[in-house]
């Protein structure tokens, strides 16, 4: 059982070990859902830092350059991101073996992003575990590390491993992480600012059938904001009787399906009270309530504020 909401999980600190030819989307899609959680949530929930082996400006494969926090030797934290991308097979010498295995001992979490597993495999830290690359690398990757599971899968955790296959589900992966440390109303909400909508799920990844069936039924209430359904219409568009929906939303998100429609509706209305200067009373009409008074009690019951409130301290 997912949990809906917990607001008294500690912050992370993470750690992103960047190579030259990394992707600037696989670091945006790390990064920017981690600041969008801070953001929603008004807590530094996670606090990222940039490292390279030297300390030394990297530059992704488009030409952008950073300029790290400093040498991956200093780091610690809670997860270490490794982002390389093109060129992996040139940066896996005995120095970032020796970098790697190292910053185990410091990060209890090691996480490769793209083409990292490949690094991590050869520092030893794969060994005997199931764990993805990118896609176009399977098949190589399998046969040069035949001690690793290699499994086709978006994103793969196992014990204190993570790797992930690519930029786009490096979204999915951080949602995922998200939901499981600060609740899946929290990455809801995120995935409802990025505007996505299959992939804008705060549980696992939606491989599996209830996976699915709560992606379907989550696209269904994004569309129905403004004119809410009922949950048995949902369902039926969903493609599922009420029963199974509320079962599976139920495991998967860890709230019934009246709670998280109801929570996708005023996500709607924050954001409108935030970034429009629209009246309460045409915000609850959007956001699919009759009355502006019948918003501002679920508001200020979910958020623990009212709008007017919320707009005036923005």
């Amino acid at each position: 059982m997912r949990i809906w909401e917990n607001h008294h999980a500690a912050a992370q600190k993470v750690g992103v070990l960047l190579f030259d030819g990394f992707s600037n989307h696989c670091l945006a899609n790390a990064i920017e859902p981690m600041r969008a959680a801070n953001m929603l949530s008004g807590k530094a929930l996670f606090l990222w830092q940039f490292f390279s082996l030297e300390g030394a400006p990297v530059e992704s494969s488009s030409g952008l350059s950073v300029a790290p926090h400093g040498r991956i030797a200093e780091a610690a934290g809670d997860m270490l991101i490794v982002m390389p991308s093109y060129g992996f097979r040139d940066l896996g010498g005995w120095a970032t073996q020796a970098a790697l295995r190292a910053a185990d001992k410091r990060f209890p979490i090691i996480t490769a992003m793209d083409t990292g597993s490949w690094l991590l495999a050869e520092a030893g830290l794969l060994e005997g575990r199931r764990a993805t690359i990118h896609w176009e690398e399977l098949t190589p990757f399998a046969e040069r590390f035949p001690d690793v599971e290699v499994v086709r899968e978006r994103f793969v955790i196992d014990g204190n491993r993570i790797t992930c296959s690519g930029a786009m589900a490096a979204f999915d992966l951080v949602l995922h992480l998200i939901g499981q440390a600060h609740g899946q109303a929290l990455a809801l909400e995120v995935a409802q600012l990025f505007m996505t909508r299959d992939s804008a799920r705060s549980h696992s990844g939606g491989a599996s059938p209830a996976g699915r069936l709560v992606s379907r039924a989550l696209g269904v209430m994004q569309e129905h904001l403004e004119a809410p359904l009922s949950i048995g219409q949902v369902a039926a568009r969903a493609g599922a009787t009420q029963k199974t929906l509320e079962s599976r939303m139920r495991a998967e998100l860890g709230a019934p399906p009246t709670a998280v429609y109801r929570r996708m509706r005023l996500n709607l209305a924050r954001k409108l009270v935030a970034e429009t200067d629209l009246s309460v009373a045409e915000i609850a009409l959007r956001a699919g309530y009759q009355t502006p008074a019948a918003m501002t009690r679920a508001f200020k019951e979910t958020f623990g504020t009212t709008p007017r409130a919320l707009r005036q301290s923005s």
